[in-house]
């Protein structure tokens, strides 16, 4: 059986993360966890307070505060290496989406040996990579819950992706505190990349109808709580509404996956050096355009949770357009993304990488025929 509704991590949502990540470690009975983080959180007060809680319950830990954004193969077989080296039974992940893909990875290669790159191209995970704990301190990637981990190839500059079910989190800590001192960009850019998760995997060839609903939810809690997480970061209510919807999207990027829009952001991202979630933004517009030729009901339907009205007997083309019309004002005037047009980056270098997203993996997910042509048209609409 092909199922396309799985879930296989355990959730907890709280105020108290030292406590509860003491609780999981003793659930799962881990003495020693490496602690893959953003060096920067190392001083805040939820850190200090976790590795006391860890110290008076007697589980020792290491630290492994390396990670970069768009983390690197070399990086991740080091951050194995170093699991190895100081003996660690588990690993607590806190931080963004480059945290917790790259501390996926090291669970990867300590349990299965080689290079993280193997798993990308030849090796099968067939077993289940136990260990991982997630604690997400952005709302954006959902790499919490989902099967996937992009890796970047810095000899050939591409990001490549890991995809496998026997590699999700164990655990995943959603706590909003971590959030409160988001910035105001990071924020949005975030934000907007849980909503591109939810949008593809609602219109990509692997939907299905309970998937659809959960998209259309996440899609409605980041239209109605990331306004007020950006324009007020203290926002408690905002921050846990969307660590939920961010969790959720990658939920479905497992069992709807996404498609042409993150096929751009995955090839123009690596290549020009625009973050993730930006990148993304800058494709839903075009991506939405193209899939109302082929599933205008569910771009209608987008539209609806954007707030956009569409006249009677109103075209395909025209809801594609209406819908993309409505995102855009979110995104730029009610939350006030980054332009693109500030980034100095010509047209012409977008339109040269055309074949590598045409023929990026998750391309094929697209629910439309990718022609030279159409390509060319979305990247004429990037931005």
């Amino acid at each position: 059986m092909n199922y396309k509704l799985e879930q296989h991590v355990k959730v907890l949502v709280t105020d108290k993360l030292d406590q509860t990540a003491v609780d999981v470690l003793n659930d799962k009975n881990y003495q020693k966890p490496l602690i893959v983080i953003d060096s920067f959180l190392l001083t805040t007060e939820a850190i200090k307070n976790l590795f006391v809680a860890l110290k008076s319950n007697n589980k020792d830990y290491a630290i492994f505060d390396k990670v970069i954004p768009n983390p690197p193969i070399e990086l991740i077989d080091a951050g194995a290496k170093f699991f190895l080296d100081n003996h660690c039974d588990s690993i607590i992940a806190i931080g963004g989406g480059s945290v917790i893909d790259a501390a996926r990875g090291i669970n990867i290669v300590r349990h299965l040996g080689g290079s993280i790159v193997d798993y990308a191209y030849d090796k099968e995970i067939t077993n289940f990579c136990h260990g991982l704990i997630a604690v997400p301190t952005t709302s954006g990637t959902g790499s919490e819950l989902s099967n996937a981990l992009i890796v970047t190839d810095t000899v050939n500059n591409e990001k490549i992706a890991v995809l496998s079910n026997e590699t999700v989190s164990e655990v995943a800590i959603l706590n909003p505190e971590l959030a409160l001192s988001l910035p105001k960009q990071l924020t949005i850019s975030t934000g907007l990349d849980a909503f591109s998760h939810a949008a593809e995997a609602y219109t990509s060839n692997l939907s299905t109808p309970v998937v659809d609903a959960i998209c259309e939810k996440i899609m409605f809690l980041i239209y109605n709580y990331l306004p007020k997480a950006t324009h007020d970061g203290q926002n408690r209510e905002a921050r846990e509404r969307m660590m939920v919807a961010a969790a959720l999207g990658g939920w479905v990027l497992n069992n709807g996956g996404t498609h042409i829009g993150h096929s751009q952001a995955h090839i123009i991202g690596a290549k020009l050096g625009i973050p993730h979630g930006q990148a993304c933004a800058y494709a839903l517009p075009g991506t939405l355009i193209a899939t109302a030729s082929v599933k205008s009901k569910k771009v209608k339907e987008i539209g609806y949770i954007l707030g956009a009205s569409f006249p009677e007997n109103v075209t395909d083309e025209q809801i594609g357009e209406i819908t993309a019309e409505k995102y855009k004002d979110f995104r730029d005037n009610v939350l006030g993304l980054v332009a693109f047009d500030t980034l100095n980056i010509q047209r012409e270098e977008l339109l040269a990488l055309s074949d590598e997203v045409k023929n990026e993996r998750f391309a094929g997910n697209s629910p439309f025929k990718l022609t030279d042509e159409l390509i060319k048209e979305l990247m004429q609409h990037f931005g």
